[in-house]
């Protein structure tokens, strides 16, 4: 072969093949890595100075000449050239250029230098899934607390990358869940929301120590706890009422809607759940229901409803103060939804003006209640009507309370008279009794005296004997002579005197009057014969 001739006879070549051979068993080598589309440099040996005739070969099956310092020799591949001389610059790596490479330098003796070349590739299309319950509009992943999430990542390299997971929980640092080289997927099994966060899936090629991950974020979603409540007030300062609904305990906030009841028509639909009605659109009585909906459930919903009302008043219609004195007057709001403002006003005839509190009047409210106190009353100035208004978005109500002041009254010469006047009737009756019954005088006496009633039942028994005695004398004369009726009455008078004096007197006293009495109807029956045996 002349110098500068063409290729190597193929003598040499199996030659070199076996020496080869030989040097590979010795195991001299070293390891190169380089990257698809990459460029790569091999050196040949790590010789410094003067280099010999250097030449390299690719072992496959056989050696295959790449290049040599030999300009008479060119290269296999216009990507191969030599650098400094000695050493294998390969442009655009490919993943068919791993392998063995064999570097001969022929300089007083003949070296040989092996180089094995890996080439990487990747991580490219590094791809996170994460199963979980849906997706927000803008691409935000979310699960429903409770819920089961798969996590999985791919990505194509050369050699397959080790695949290692973090999470980052907001304001915290980022935790790994571990790597694996042959499992790239993993699953939560019940989500809470201290598992809200970001995922990030990290894929590392060993041989080139080239990475890249992605990061998902992944929200936990949960509705609120407790049915929603929702109310109606009066706006500050404005005649608008005030529609409020609220269902709090959940993530994210849930959806309001405010409609009309019976009929569906709709109010309005917000995430703040409040709503704001004109008076027009008031009435007494009329019902709003507040439909709330979440994005994790329930599918159905939750609603409640508010209705409005009037206001209704009791007060007493009339109350009375002594001049100089305190009086409060009482004015009680029932039924009013939302609740009605109270005001106290004076005299409907006149234009009306709002009482202020003030040194004399004192207006206090405790829910629905509302009281006026008037200090230190005039007749001129406090006496007349009191107006309590309640005003709300569906009605206005008015009481009227009449005021009444008078002189204060002398309590002492009312009670004195009171107790004369029963000194007096108690006069009257005692008097009427003992004119009216005398019986009862005597049977008072005897209770007194101490007598025993025997006596003035034996009084009694001679009255009636007497009587007898009488009606009979009183027939005769009757048969006789019209004029027998005078006898008779001188001896009835008689007797009632003598029974008086019994009652009064003591028992000698009673026997006498007895024996008189005797002697008395004796005396009238001679009498009466006497008569008889008169000519006429």
């Amino acid at each position: 072969m002349a110098a500068g001739g063409g290729a190597p006879e193929p003598r040499v070549l199996v030659c070199l093949g076996a020496l080869l051979a030989g040097w590979v068993a010795v195991g001299l080598e070293a390891v190169v890595i380089g990257e698809v589309h990459e460029n790569v440099t091999l050196h040949c040996g790590n010789i410094s100075g003067p280099r010999g005739l250097v030449t390299w070969y690719r072992n496959d099956s056989e050696p295959v000449f790449l290049l040599s310092s030999n300009s008479s020799l060119p290269p296999a591949e216009p990507r191969f050239s030599l650098v400094d001389a000695s050493s294998l610059h390969i442009k655009s790596l490919g993943l068919g250029d791993e392998g063995n490479y064999t570097c001969q330098e022929i300089l007083n003796v003949t070296q040989w230098f092996q180089v094995w070349l890996q080439v990487a590739s990747g991580p490219y299309q590094i791809e996170a899934h994460i199963a979980a319950t849906g997706t927000l509009p803008n691409g935000t992943l979310y699960a429903a607390r409770g819920s089961r999430v798969d996590f999985s990542c791919n990505s194509s390299s050369r050699p397959p990358p080790m695949v290692e997971w973090w999470f980052q929980a907001l304001n915290s640092s980022s935790e790994s869940f571990g790597h694996n080289l042959t499992v790239n997927s993993f699953s939560l099994l019940l989500m809470s929301p201290n598992l809200q966060g970001n995922y990030t899936c990290l894929a590392l090629n060993l041989l080139s120590k080239r990475h890249r991950k992605v990061t998902t974020e992944l929200l936990v979603y949960y509705p609120p706890p407790s049915a929603p409540q929702c109310w109606a007030q009066m706006a500050s300062g404005s005649f608008m009422l005030q529609l409020t609904c609220r269902w709090d305990g959940g993530y994210p906030d849930p959806d309001f809607l405010w409609i009309e009841e019976p009929g569906g028509v709709i109010v309005g639909k917000s995430k703040l759940g409040v709503e704001m009605l004109s008076e027009s659109q008031l009435s007494d009585g009329k019902k709003f229901k507040c439909v709330t909906s979440h994005i994790v459930g329930p599918e159905s919903g939750a609603s409640c409803v508010v209705q409005i009302r009037g206001p209704s008043l009791l007060s007493e219609p009339m109350k009375t103060c002594f001049v100089g004195g305190n009086v409060t007057l009482t004015c009680q709001v029932s039924g009013a939804y939302p609740p009605a403002k109270i005001l106290w006003l004076r005299n409907l005839t006149q234009p009306e003006v709002v009482i202020q509190p003030n040194s004399r009047h004192l207006i206090t409210q405790d829910g629905q209640n509302s009281t006026l106190t008037i200090h230190n009353c005039s007749q001129d100035l406090d006496e007349g009507y009191y107006v309590c208004r309640a005003d709300s978005l569906v009605g206005v109500r008015e009481v009227e309370i009449w005021l009444s002041v008078k002189e204060p009254v002398n309590i002492g010469g009312i009670v004195g008279t009171i107790v004369s006047l029963l000194l007096l009737g108690l006069a009257v009756i005692s008097g009427l009794l003992l004119y009216y019954s005398p019986v009862f005088c005597w049977k008072v006496g005897n209770t007194f005296r101490g007598q025993n009633m025997d006596d003035v039942m034996v009084l009694v028994d001679s009255e009636e004997e007497e009587k007898e005695e009488e009606d009979a004398a009183v027939e005769e004369e009757e048969e006789a002579h019209e004029r027998e009726e005078l006898p008779k009455e001188i001896p009835k008078q008689d007797h009632i005197h003598r029974v008086t004096a019994l009652v009064n007197g003591n028992i000698e006293q009673m026997g006498n009057g007895f024996q008189d009495l005797q002697d008395d109807s004796s005396e009238e029956q001679s009498d009466i014969v006497q008569e008889e045996d008169r000519p006429v």
